[in-house]
């Protein structure tokens, strides 16, 4: 039996209850905690991580866990445990604090408060014995003790004046707005590919330098920016970028998916969580990148990465989870690794062919280990070897099956279980993409399935009110903007695929709740954080585009394609508003706003307004999906409908028609999707 169990012991957080035992006495962020605070007067140490993260790891058993080190947190502190994916708002507020004051972030991250919430100092991951030009964790704890008992008020101002700054960062990059005719002309288009291109490792692909992250909003950009100038150096590095992950240690080559990110710039050695966003951006652009470039192996590369989410990350109930750590027994990485010694044990006579082509030596690639990735192209490694190309695609498909059965008899790591709306929803929009791309019925029905879920367990008493996540039938916490945004556009995408109307009513009732509880006055931006929520010092404004993409440029994007699919000139204007007041940042900076960057792409490049009508669309519905047309909106339907203007008014013919428009003027309607697709490129070359 364990010899501690504290506040957290009734939590549903995997990470939290990874922290149950500790002998510190943490408690789960909420009133309990921010009153005992208050009523002993006691600064709050607040420390935030994720179940995946495998510092957050080193840094429970090397302090948390420690008696001695957890007495001096228990007599000086009020001790609160936060999971970031269940409370990002005060992740993002508290993350923001610490790069503030120490100019770097990450986790773990550890912040002390007053009593009144406000930050004054913190760090990420402390040491148990000074190293790393770090000190150590118990010199911190009582630092800042008698810090806070001997220099009361210097800690006070100093939160103060911290928490002013938090406020008045919050409006960065937004007070000096583009003019509209300087914005979306497309030579600033041209501006953003280059400084994109400035970014752009051109031998290994990707951005800037290691760690590299997949950056996939960048890689879209210049996919679609390829799309509308046929500009072949945006593909090549869409490609390469796509390619060289593909072929490293950041994709699992036996199992399909990615992991988090890369920590060196060939891509080779992985941070070796697998989080659920990751894979389902990254499927979203493989399915472009495939659309665009019908090169089998993106193909797949996405139905390996699905049959990851199905096997590994699918709840019975056809939610998806949340991550998969990097660590398995205390070891990061061990799970995936090899030797070469157990390969050629388990593979035998077909054992040097498939080391060989996936770089397994005796030495290893990394620490004595084998990380599997692909050095040169199978098509190039067959004629050095003399060997036909069929012939050795069926040796390492062998291969893998082989490897992947008795990877699976090993103690695996550990699942993080809880279901979060806003991921769930990417994940949908992957589904969704991904059958657009392969016509895979599964995944239709898979992002239908998925959808049911969320409707159903996340809701409350209004229909348009939604928590943030969900476990063993418990949700918690009211939603975020972020799940919000990511939610529309999921159902925004499910009409597409399905026909089904009912979802345009579903997604214009979500962002009508959204405008009207998240909407900053004055800017058109929203909030993080919804109306009269209590418990945070103040409602940040996330605007950049990192690991998943902002709410507000979600939201931006939603709203627009909502304009024309409802005809609100007002939802327009807005979009296009707070698009202007980001203008400049977004040129000079587009990989870390890359879906702005986006949707500045498809108004200054023109939406397509795509109408299939007829008898039987559904015949000519899945031809039209499996092409690559970025810049769009598409209903499909039986029949005409007076209450959406693209279905208004139109013949309905047999099998069917297609309606190209612009701004609601339309082109003369066409019976094939080759036909459309001329349309298209005609409307391009004006």
């Amino acid at each position: 039996m364990p010899g501690h169990t504290n506040h957290l012991i009734h939590e549903t957080s995997p990470y939290l209850l990874q922290h149950a035992h500790n002998p510190v006495n943490w408690y789960p962020w909420g009133d309990e905690a921010l009153n005992k605070a208050k009523e002993e007067n006691k600064p709050i140490l607040v420390s935030i991580g994720y179940s995946a993260c495998h510092w957050c790891h080193v840094m429970e058993k090397e302090s948390f866990e420690i008696e001695d080190t957890a007495s001096i947190m228990n007599e000086h502190f009020i001790n609160i445990k936060i999971d970031r994916e269940e409370r990002p708002d005060l992740d993002h507020i508290y993350m923001d604090a610490v790069q503030a004051m120490t100019g770097s972030g990450g986790w773990p991250l550890n912040v002390f408060l007053t009593p009144g919430k406000k930050p004054f100092y913190g760090g990420t991951y402390f040491p148990p014995q000074k190293a790393f030009n770090r000190p150590s964790w118990k010199e911190v704890l009582l630092g800042v003790a008698q810090a806070f008992n001997e220099k009361r008020h210097e800690i006070d101002a100093q939160a103060e004046n911290l928490t002013e700054n938090l406020i008045q960062s919050n409006s960065f990059g937004l007070q000096n707005p583009t003019g509209t005719d300087d914005l979306f002309i497309s030579e600033r288009l041209n501006e953003a590919f280059e400084n994109i291109m400035k970014q752009a490792d051109k031998q290994w692909g990707g951005f800037g330098h290691a760690p590299k992250f997949p950056q996939t909003f960048a890689i879209q950009f210049l996919l679609r920016h390829y799309y509308t100038t046929k500009n072949q150096d945006a593909l090549d590095q869409a490609l390469l970028s796509l390619d060289k992950m593909i072929e490293g240690g950041i994709y699992d080559q036996l199992g399909g998916g990615f992991a988090r990110y890369a920590t060196d710039k060939e891509w080779l050695i992985p941070h070796f969580e697998k989080m659920l966003y990751d894979n389902a951006l990254l499927i979203s652009v493989l399915s472009e990148a495939y659309q665009l470039s019908r090169k089998e192996k993106y193909r797949e590369v996405i139905v390996g990465t699905m049959e990851f989410i199905q096997r590994e990350l699918l709840h019975p109930q056809k939610a998806f989870y949340a991550a998969l750590d990097a660590d398995s027994e205390g070891v990061e990485g061990k799970f995936y690794v090899w030797d070469e010694k157990e390969v050629q044990e388990i593979l035998k006579n077909e054992a040097d062919v498939f080391c060989e082509f996936y770089d397994v030596t005796y030495k290893g690639n990394w620490e004595h280990k084998n990380i599997l990735h692909i050095k040169e192209p199978v098509e190039k490694f067959a004629a050095r070897k003399n060997i036909a190309v069929d012939e050795l695609k069926e040796l390492l498909k062998k291969g893998k099956k082989k490897l992947l059965e008795q990877r699976h008899k090993r103690i695996r790591p550990l699942l993080d279980d809880k279901i979060i709306l806003g991921w769930n929803a990417l994940m949908n929009t992957a589904c969704s993409k991904a059958y657009a791309a392969t016509g895979d019925e599964a995944y239709r029905q898979m992002a239908v399935d998925n959808m049911e879920f969320l409707l159903k367990n996340f809701i409350t008493a209004n229909k348009n009110e939604f928590y943030h996540t969900w476990k063993n039938g418990v949700k918690k916490y009211p939603a975020f903007l972020d799940d919000y945004a990511f939610l529309i556009q999921a159902i925004l995408h499910l009409q597409e695929i399905t026909g089904h109307t009912d979802w345009l009513l579903k997604a214009k009732g979500i962002t009508e709740f959204v405008i009207k509880n998240f909407s900053e006055t004055g800017t058109g931006f929203f909030f993080y954080t919804r109306t009269g929520q209590q418990d945070v010092i103040i409602r940040k404004k996330e605007v950049y585009d990192g690991a998943i993409p902002s709410g507000n440029s979600v939201m931006a994007y939603n709203l627009y394609h909502l304009s024309i699919l409802f005809d609100e000139k007002e939802w327009k204007q807005r979009s296009y508003n707070i698009l202007s007041l980001l203008g400049k940042a977004i040129i000079q900076y587009p990989t870390s706003l890359g879906n702005w960057a986006a949707l500045l792409q498809e108004i200054i490049s023109g939406t397509n307004e795509i109408t299939l009508i007829g008898e039987d669309y559904s015949l000519v519905q899945r031809e039209l999906l499996k092409q690559y047309i970025p810049h769009r909106v598409l209903m499909a339907s039986s029949h005409s409908d007076q209450g959406f203007p693209l279905l208004a008014g139109k013949s309905v013919t047999t099998p069917a028609s297609i309606w190209l428009c612009r701004d609601f003027n339309c082109q003369q309607p066409v019976t094939t999707v080759k036909g459309l697709i001329s349309l298209i490129n005609n409307l391009q070359r004006q």
